[in-house]
This record gives C-alpha cells, structure tokens and sequence, in this order.
C-alpha cells in the first residue's frame, strides 16, 4: 500500500511538473525568480528556530485559506471599515504568523518585483514548516495568484471542531478530497495546540469517545480559562505519527479529532497510521499536495499583491 502511494506520489508530481496545473509548475519563478524557495524555506527556518511553535500555525493558515475561495491568500488581506475579511472570523483568530509571510514578501519584493504571490508564500510556507518540524518533504507547483475577495461569511465553509466523521467526510468532500486525505490531513494536528472553547462542550457530559483520565487533564486545562492552550499530542513541536496513537487511546483533544478513531468509516485509517507512519507520511504528501491546488487563481481572475495584506 506505501509502495503504491509512493507511486501515485511521483506520477502526481510527473503531471505537475510537465504539463502544470491550471497553468501552475514546479519550475514557474526559475526564470522571473530563482531564489523564490530559498528565500521563503530560510525565512520560515529562522522564524521557527526563535519560535517553533509557529510551524503549526503556518501549516493551519495554509489549510484556512485553501478551504476559503481556494489557495489564494484571501486569509491574508486586513478587514477595512467597508469589509470585515477573514481574518477576522471568530475560527481565524487565533491564526498566527502573518508576520512570517510578510518578511518573506517584503525580501522577495526586493528581489522580484510584483513576481511571487502570497498565495504561493503560504504554500511553501507550510511545506518547510513540515520539513522542519520532522515531517516529510513534498515539492508543489507555483504560480497561484492571489484573490481580490475576502470576507468574513465564507469562513463558514470551514470545518467545525464538533464535526463527526461523516460530516467532515462530506465536507473535505466537496473540495474533490477523500476521506483518506481528510485524516491523513487531520494528522497535521501532530503540531500545535487547541484552545479550551474548542474541546470544553466535551467535559460538559460524560463523552464515552474520551478516556476518563485524558477528560481530567482537559479540564484542568480549562480550569486556567477558554484561550488556555492543550497540545494535540505529546510532540507538539514534531511532526510525526503520535496523533494516531492519541486517537487508539481515547485522547484526541477535538470531537472532529477523536471521531476518526470512533467512526468506523476512518478507523482502520487511523490504526494504519499509528502503525506505520512512513505510509502516513506518503499519504499526507499527497492530500498536501491536492489541497494546495484546490480552486487556484490563474491569468486575470487573480493578481500579484505587492502587500500581501491588501488587494492592490
């Protein structure tokens, strides 16, 4: 089974990088920008090595702003007093690292004018945060463009933390992703944290999904208030195969986390990946890989931004 995603894997790859993709390809600044990749991997490394905490969020605001209008950097663009954007979302708010690909922008205007989007920052942004943190590398195609529209009633197109396996099968449906790129996808929460207003309607009743032990650990969390923080796993900083096994033992911190395990149209998923995480690897390589082509801006349906805050 590894051995024949590995395959889809590079023919995926073989199509991109020959034909491109909505006219994206994985060779699209070697002219207009060759030092487009170094500049943004050494900007995530150095944002990561003073705070490897943000590996998760670049990773979660990639996921964000694919799910909303596609892979276009609509995350990105400020609220101004005529538009509330999406960024300001109560699920966006405590999305973080903008600060990241602004620096990444601001060296890549110096180089290349008007030439990398931000769309196609975030992008890469997220693939060395994998790389960094443990994970696998994947290479994507570029050239996405950014879009003009970012408002706050789209963002209710993204996945809840109370959503079950059938729900989020139906969702992650609708963008062309199966449900084994949905949970190979949730196993991007190896990273990061949760805040207690995602999980605590589980501490409310007795969830029999929840290890009675794990629920006391949560409820001391939330003891400390809403915005106090859980880690998913317990290599919050690592990218690796512990969620999974989080999940056999009843202790994923979201209901949409634990119902992977309980459902049992995701189950055996879940126990391949505790089990083998090479094969965990190789299939999150390949959603990443999807997600990131999901409703791409090309030609005049996008731009450049010069900040990548603000349409230009």
């Amino acid at each position: 089974m590894v051995k024949a995603n590995l395959i889809g894997v590079v023919l995926l790859m073989e199509v991109i990088l020959r034909f491109g993709v909505d006219g994206l390809s994985m060779q699209y600044y070697i002219m207009s920008c060759p030092f487009a990749d170094p500049i943004i991997k050494n900007t995530v490394n150095n944002a990561l090595q003073a705070d490897p905490t943000l590996a998760a969020a670049l990773v979660r605001m990639h996921f964000h702003d694919c799910f909303i209008e596609g892979c276009d950097g609509s995350v990105l663009i400020d609220s101004t007093k005529d538009n509330t954007a999406e960024k300001d979302s109560p699920a966006n708010l405590s999305l973080r690292g903008y600060e990241v690909i602004d620096d990444a922008k601001e060296q890549l205007e110096q180089q290349c004018p008007g030439v990398v989007s931000c769309a196609d920052i975030i992008a890469m942004a997220a693939r060395d945060a994998v790389f960094w943190t443990g994970g696998p590398f994947y290479e994507i195609a570029k050239g996405r463009k950014d879009g003009r529209r970012s408002k706050i009633e789209d963002t209710i197109n993204l996945p809840f933390p109370t959503f079950n396996a059938s729900e989020l099968i139906k969702q992650f449906g609708q963008h062309g992703l199966t449900a084994q790129d949905m949970v190979a996808l949730s196993g991007a929460h190896t990273l990061g944290v949760s805040r207690c207003s995602s999980f605590k309607s589980r501490l409310s009743n007795v969830d029999p999904t929840l290890d009675s032990d794990f629920a006391k650990t949560l409820s001391k969390t939330c003891s400390a208030g809403d915005n106090a923080e859980q880690p998913f796993d317990a290599s919050r900083n690592s990218f690796d195969n512990f969620y999974f096994n989080a999940l056999q033992r009843k202790s994923g911190v979201l209901f949409s986390d634990q119902t992977l395990y309980t459902s049992p149209r995701t189950r055996n998923l879940v126990n391949g990946y505790a089990m083998n995480q090479a094969m965990f690897f190789l299939d999150f390589q390949q959603a990443m890989v999807k997600m990131s082509l999901l409703d791409v801006k090309e030609g005049n349906k996008g731009e450049v931004r010069e900040n990548c805050r603000k349409i230009n």
